[in-house]
């Protein structure tokens, strides 16, 4: 049965709180209360909300089992260890990023998603649907596709600790990388449209770099730009081969085209963002800072 197996899967000890998001009439609920130490329960439907507090009133579930009535995505949510869920697709991508920005992290979401989004979730570099949205989930969290039925059942484990990186400048990055992820870096990167928009990047870290250093609370900063990707990292319409290219600078592919030095850098530029691992994406962003180049969300 597919509620036993989601909570198996889930690992759930006698010790834990859970977080269920969409409990509908309660099946998963009450498998969950059998198994968790206690259920918080997020429900944005009122009538659900009145069915799910009368199936468990006067049971011995009911003490152990919270249901708060509201838009999982705008309230706070509490303290838990694991999440499971059931979600629409349109509140696929700004749930995922608004769980794997939840501190403290918690220790696995086993979720059920729509096929297509779950697909691209774990998706492998050279794959038709690796993209921005796989590249930004996996370097915060391990995903493993568990189930394939009308949905997919998606496990996800936040890493600990989390990359020492600023998210809004590896989404500004990849962003860039995946906007013609089947071209080569070396011909996005000579784009004028780009090279201007990384002068005015260069420009402004160079001017407040000073009034920067030491004002930034780090895991403040962590949470809020990992939020940033919840409404950024969709990747409709990040596939834009058919649309008319930026003019490019008069560069040969691999030339560095002014912003980086170094055959590592050159080497780089010749890859295909379909192709770059997180570790990739990584390298290829301290060779920018190596430069002084930034990036913005």
């Amino acid at each position: 049965m597919l509620v036993e197996t989601i909570v198996q899967k889930s690992g759930i000890k006698p010790t834990d709180v859970v977080l269920e998001i969409g409990p509908g009439t309660g099946n998963l609920t009450k498998k969950l209360l059998e198994a968790a130490k206690s259920v918080v329960a997020v429900e944005i439907d009122p009538r659900m909300v009145l069915e799910l507090q009368r199936r468990f009133q006067g049971t011995a579930h009911s003490t152990r089992l919270k249901v708060i009535n509201g838009d999982v995505l705008r309230c706070d949510l509490p303290y838990f260890d694991i999440c499971v869920a059931n979600i629409p697709y349109q509140i696929s991508s700004p749930l995922t990023f608004k769980l794997l920005s939840h501190r403290p992290a918690f220790r696995c979401a086993v979720i059920m998603f729509q096929r297509e989004f779950a697909m691209r979730l774990v998706a492998n570099p050279g794959d038709n649907l690796y993209c921005r949205l796989s590249v930004n989930t996996q370097l915060l969290a391990r995903v493993h596709h568990l189930l394939k039925v009308d949905s997919s059942v998606v496990r996800i484990e936040p890493r600990k600790p989390p990359p020492s990186v600023s998210f809004k400048e590896w989404d500004g990055l990849v962003r860039i990388c995946f906007n013609r992820k089947n071209k080569t870096l070396g011909s996005l990167f000579r784009q004028k449209t780009i090279i201007s928009h990384l002068e005015k990047n260069y420009k402004t870290f160079q001017a407040l770099q000073a009034s920067l250093k030491g004002s930034v609370d780090g895991n403040k900063e962590s949470e809020d730009d990992i939020s940033v990707l919840a409404c950024a990292t969709e990747d409709q319409g990040m596939e834009l081969d058919g649309e008319k290219d930026d003019e490019d600078m008069d560069l040969e592919d691999g030339d560095a085209g002014g912003c980086c030095d170094g055959s590592s850098f050159k080497e780089k530029l010749l890859d295909r963002a379909s192709k770059l691992t997180q570790v990739d994406f990584l390298y290829l962003l301290s060779l920018f800072h190596q430069a002084g180049i930034h990036f913005s969300g």
